[in-house]
């Protein structure tokens, strides 16, 4: 069993009250971290004050190379990190071992970035007051950022955070999700070893106390939250006068249209629907087909997922692992239970699997009503919602009726239609021919509407983890 403290400034610090780690698919204890407190959180904001001062005199040069040094560590040490991730997640091997590897790539994507912060020269002569002046504007660090993450990618996205802010010059304090700190206090500690400045990075487990503490601080400059809607809009509202950025999920959405290749559909489907248990808020969980392949596309996704492998989460040729815990297998299953009773129809799963509490079967429900929790929350599950359209309108309104805007994934071969999606979906990413669950860590991610504001990709995050400063130098004599 993994024990581990808190990291505070470099040191482990633990407290009398203890947060046990379980393995959702057997229930087991597999680990033990120390929760935090307010009292921590202001330990750490103080030591940050001078992780700030020292990572804000490293050179951008200096910066990047701790960085890189960091994700050649992270490289050596890939399967013990993977296979902490199944222990604490509930994730296959499989998908353990590719969240490392983005890890892996998030930070250095971030490490490059270190070395292209730059400003931009401004033509005051353009204006008719700015004769003989001359001005241009530099980017500096915020000073301190609060991250938190959750569960279900507790080392990328908290890597999503972390690296880029790092690379702009700032110190961090994490607080992973109690479900899943493990990985995240590895990181920190792989972080010093690789010559980060030890007030920089505080990893601090606990629940929403500290949250609230590393949110309301007056110290504190930029929050980045991942995580759900509800916490988000209480995180908008207590956190003062500083940077928010949020991602807060989505139930998003996957258009075949009559012409698109259903094949290549289905196979999206099933990596975007199912891929962690169907726990990622990108996964494909509204299905929106043209009635013209509606019955074609519906037998060959029920196919696909009936020859899905699921179970142990440690075993190879698992392609389906656990839910984090059994009392969301029940929540999914009562959600499947009022569609059905709303006149929505179970294709097949829907129910847990015996060998684990926290299994559910991958799951179908078609002609879901746009008013049940199934269609109109995010399921968080491994459930796709299968329902037919008519015409490419009717598809974009029912894409938009969602209060969430993530990301929407739509398969034609027709460019007029893909551009029509492209212009009026409403969400921070339309992908053609592509499911909605794809991401490269480097591009510019997050949504409209409820799904939250900013964007991630480190390139894109550093703009809100600086800030600009502005010189005007008059030459006039």
């Amino acid at each position: 069993m993994l024990e581990k403290g808190m990291l505070i400034g470099g040191k482990y610090v633990k407290s009398e009250e203890e947060l046990y780690i379980h393995y959702p698919y057997t229930g087991e204890v597999i680990g033990k971290v120390f929760k935090g407190s307010e009292k921590q959180v202001d330990e750490a904001i103080e030591v940050a004050k001078e992780g700030f001062r020292k990572m804000s005199s490293l050179t951008p040069h200096e910066r990047y190379s701790i960085l890189m040094k960091a994700s050649q560590m992270l490289q050596d040490r890939a399967e013990e990190f993977a296979k902490t991730l199944v222990l604490e997640v509930g994730k296959t091997i499989r998908e353990a071992r590719s969240e490392v590897q983005r890890a892996i790539q998030t930070l250095i994507f971030s490490a490059e970035e270190a070395k292209r912060i730059g400003g931009e020269v401004v033509p005051l002569d353009a204006h008719p007051n700015g004769r003989g002046k001359v001005g241009f504007f530099i980017r500096q660090p915020v000073g301190i950022v609060s991250a938190i993450t959750p569960f279900n990618f507790p080392l990328n996205l908290s890597m999503h955070k972390v690296a880029p802010a790092l690379a702009a010059g700032n110190a961090v304090i994490l607080k992973p999700s109690e479900r899943t700190p493990l990985t995240p206090l590895m990181l920190g500690e792989l972080l010093l070893s690789a010559g980060l400045p030890p007030e920089a990075i505080s990893v601090i487990p606990g629940y929403g106390d500290v949250g609230k503490a590393m949110t309301t601080h007056p110290d504190v400059r930029v929050v980045s939250f991942t995580g759900s809607k509800k916490i988000g809009e209480i995180i908008t509202k207590q956190a003062g006068i500083k940077k928010v950025i949020l991602e807060l999920g989505s139930n998003s959405a996957l258009v075949l249209h009559k012409d698109g290749n259903v094949n290549k559909a289905v196979v999206k489907t099933i990596q975007g629907g199912y891929a962690i248990a169907g726990q990622v808020c990108i996964s494909v969980q509204r299905v929106f087909v043209h009635e013209d392949v509606f019955d074609i596309y519906l037998s060959a996704l029920k196919s696909a997922v009936d020859n899905l492998n699921v179970g142990d989460p440690m075993r190879e040729d698992t392609d389906v692992g656990p839910m984090i815990s059994s009392s969301e297998v029940e929540r999914v299953q009562e959600w499947v239970g009022q569609a059905i009773k709303e006149g929505a129809k179970l294709v097949r799963g829907g129910v847990a699997c015996a060998e684990s509490k926290a299994l559910l079967e991958p799951t179908i429900v078609s002609l879901v009503p746009e008013n049940t929790k199934l269609f109109s929350e995010e399921a968080f599950a491994p459930v796709v919602v299968v329902n037919p359209y008519r015409d490419i309108e009717e598809a974009i309104k029912a894409v938009n009726s969602s209060v969430y805007g993530l990301q929407v994934g739509v398969f034609t071969k027709d460019i007029d239609i893909a551009w029509e999606f492209i212009k009026k979906v409403e969400a921070g990413g339309v992908l053609i021919n592509e499911g909605p669950n794809f991401r490269a860590d480097h591009m510019p991610y997050g949504g409209v509407k409820h799904s939250g504001i900013g964007r991630e990709g480190p390139r894109f995050a550093i703009e809100d983890y600086t800030e600009i400063k502005m010189v005007v130098w008059d030459l006039n004599p």
